[in-house]
């Protein structure tokens, strides 16, 4: 049957309509995340953006992202790792669609702990298995970078384990509302996006690149951090340069703690702006980088409905 697969995060909602082989046969996009919908209007937004997909025939809308938060749609209370897509299809949450024939389904997404601390994560998981399908990937590390940047460890096509860094919304704090934000240019618009974390300025790389590098051979951002003031007291770089500089800084930061190996290979999904950054910056770490975009989505949800098939699994009524 028709798949109508769609990412619904928090300022974003997108989705598309994908053919027998998991091909986009149309999309479409609004800034309509899980914070812009009132309550008990998830349903009229839905129809509104994604009916005229909806035929007389059997379809199956498979939904990721925040909509199945406690602020979205319906809660799809979270899968725990190790997790691949059998755990994910069979904790999918089952809502009443627009006609018997039509099945909607949340994904779950997924959590995990460290040292007693539980993580999570909703929507990534999708791009993470649809990436890993792409690229016939087995075992990898894969980074999500954004607001709330995810690190994720994969074996056997299986999340064994992950970790956030609020790297995109430090920066965006540090950038708007810190004492630094003083020695800054004005911030430019930020288009709506659910993965981008900072707004398109002009890029400076050798700031950007003095950046990660003093961040990796310090012990803390409430160190580093300080020099972008220090830096334009003394003149040392431009406004411009130091918006990079601030960039490499919380980003160097991450890869810090993260500290990956040298020599290794590492899959890198977000948007263009953002993964060209992280590659930039692993290359200082001696780290390969595999870049790929918003199809890991697309791929990840088809291939998921593809795996209920071969799981039998039954379309089933909401609980």
């Amino acid at each position: 049957m028709p798949l109508i697969a769609v990412d619904w995060g928090t300022s974003a909602l997108r989705g598309a309509l994908l053919g027998e082989h998991g091909e986009v046969l149309d999309q479409c996009a609004s800034g309509q995340g899980i914070l812009n919908v009132p309550p008990g209007q998830f349903a009229a937004v839905f129809r509104a953006n994604f009916g005229h997909w909806i035929s007389e025939n059997p379809t199956l809308t498979l939904i990721s992202g925040m909509a199945g938060s406690q602020q979205g749609w319906v809660e799809a209370p979270y899968c725990a790792c190790p997790a691949g897509f059998e755990e994910l299809g069979a904790k999918l949450k089952w809502i009443n669609g627009e006609a018997p024939q039509h099945h909607i389904a949340i994904v779950p997404g997924l959590s995990c702990e460290h040292s007693g601390i539980p993580d999570v994560m909703r929507g990534e998981e999708i791009q993470v298995f649809g990436a890993l399908q792409l690229l016939g990937l087995r075992d990898t590390t894969v980074v999500l970078p954004g607001t709330h940047s995810k690190w994720v460890t994969v074996r056997g096509q299986r999340i064994l384990h992950f970790r956030s860094y609020m790297t995109g919304e430090i920066f965006a704090l540090l950038r708007q509302h810190s004492l630094l934000a003083r020695t800054l240019p004005p911030l430019l618009p930020t288009p709506t996006s659910r993965t981008e974390s900072a707004p398109p300025e002009t890029e400076d790389t050798a700031a950007f690149d003095d950046g990660v590098t003093h961040a990796l051979r310090s012990h803390s951002l409430l160190n580093t951090a300080f020099s972008t003031r220090t830096l334009a007291l003394f003149g040392r770089k431009s406004p411009t340069a130091l918006v990079s500089y601030l960039s490499g800084l919380v980003i160097g930061e991450e890869l810090r703690a993260q500290h990956p190996e040298p020599g290794s290979e590492v899959v890198v999904i977000g948007s263009p702006t953002l993964t060209q950054r992280y590659a930039r910056a692993l290359a200082l770490c001696q780290v390969k980088v595999h870049r790929i975009g918003a199809e890991s989505t697309w791929n990840g949800l088809w291939s998921l409905s593809k795996t209920l098939q071969t799981m039998g699994k039954p379309m089933q009524t909401p609980d």
